[in-house]
């Protein structure tokens, strides 16, 4: 593909995308249905023209468009749209805005408003029906007054209070998927604070009894005061990590390393999903919390592999370099989407993504051609020194 065919997709790619996101915004929905209105009470301008209410068809169309114009109010102010179209029926007897208003106020504002616009706009259009000049094609008696004026009102605030109850169980369903996420990241960064726990705090404790061990040897020496403040030091510093970080309320053991990573292939392997392990020599120097951090992503992406494509191999890549330590899992897509959906919070890639930021790194992951691919890039951090 040459370069200049290939700016033209980005272009046209990047324009749709824009004019989707457009089209799904709220104030391009008012302006839609302000303009579907408009295009139904349209087919009303000539009778409008020809009946006695000093309109011209120029005049009636102006008319008609101004008072369509106000639904483009309609979730701010939706009592503005429902003021106007109880002035339209008054006037030109138009019974389209009036149930554009009240679908709105049934969809913004729920049914209490609803309710009440819907018993104001029977009211009003009774009234206007019991006065000369109620249009006879609209109702001719009584009882097809009841059968079409009130029904249109009725089922306009209906769809639209059902529409407002839709809403709330989206928003509702966003909120709990949303507080799920918090969880999965809070949870992600308690575990985090216990691998620390565990990890930095065994490193202090044998510090502590090496430096005790010393002052013994030294008792009496010059350095034996020495000894003996590194060895409080080390204590204090322990100390300070228990107030600092809570005790877990488990007594599950640090997570675990690089070394752990063969067991969790063998047990992918015997649910269905072989595990191809590629890790480099010298990842097994680094310290102990990116090791955690690196079993925790490859933990995830194992899950996620039996979940979502059952059965298919899975390749799991670890390399480092002077700089970086990179991890890449990926694992074919299935050809067909499984019988039943996977059992699945949705939070997994949320806890992924904390952890690995919690080291400083980042991790992405999508799909494409023909595979899901997972990659976190951490930084190396300080290796050992080869011998």
């Amino acid at each position: 593909m040459s370069p200049a065919r290939y700016a033209a997709l980005r272009l046209v790619a990047a324009v749709r995308g824009r004019t989707r996101r457009w089209a799904a915004s709220p104030p391009a929905l008012d302006v839609i249905a302000a303009a579907s209105c408009f295009s139904l009470m349209v087919l009303d301008v000539p009778g409008l023209a020809r009946a006695d209410n000093s309109l011209t068809g120029f005049t009636a169309t102006l008319v008609l468009a101004a008072g369509a114009a106000t639904l483009t109010l309609r979730r701010r102010a939706p009592w503005v749209p429902y003021a106007v179209a109880l002035g339209l029926l008054g006037w030109l007897h138009e019974l389209t805005l009036i149930q554009f208003a009240l679908y709105s106020l049934g969809r913004f504002r729920g049914r209490a408003a609803a309710v009440v616009a819907t018993v104001g706009y029977v009211v009003v259009a009774y009234a206007l029906f019991l006065l000369p000049g109620w249009p006879e094609y609209q109702a001719d008696s009584l009882s097809s007054f009841l059968g079409l004026v009130v029904p249109i009102g009725v089922l306009a605030a209906g769809v639209g209070i059902a529409a407002y109850r839709q809403d709330l169980v989206r928003e509702l369903q966003a909120q709990r998927a949303r507080t799920a996420a918090v969880e999965a990241v809070q949870n992600e960064r308690i575990s985090v604070a216990r691998d620390v726990h565990d990890l930095v705090g065994r490193e202090l404790t044998v510090l502590a009894v090496r430096a005790e061990v010393l002052a013994a040897r030294a008792r009496g020496g010059a350095h034996q005061k020495d000894f003996e403040e590194l060895a409080d030091t080390a204590r204090r510093a322990h100390l300070m990590l228990n107030d600092t970080l809570v005790h877990r309320a488990d007594e599950r053991t640090a997570t675990p390393g690089l070394d752990g990573l063969a067991a969790l292939a063998a047990e992918s392997g015997a649910m269905g999903s072989p595990v191809a392990l590629r890790i480099a020599d010298a990842a097994y120097a680094l310290s102990p919390l990116r090791q955690a951090a690196v079993y925790r992503v490859v933990q995830e992406c194992l899950t996620n592999a039996a979940k979502h494509a059952p059965g298919a191999p899975v390749t799991v890549t670890i390399g480092l370099d002077a700089a970086r330590l990179r991890v890449v899992v990926r694992n074919a897509l299935p050809a067909a989407a499984p019988l039943t959906e996977p059992v699945s919070s949705g939070t997994g890639t949320f806890s992924m993504r904390e952890r690995v930021a919690s080291m400083g790194g980042e991790l992405t992951a999508g799909a494409g051609a023909g595979s899901y691919e997972v990659v976190a890039v951490l930084p190396a951090g300080r290796l050992p020194a080869a011998p």
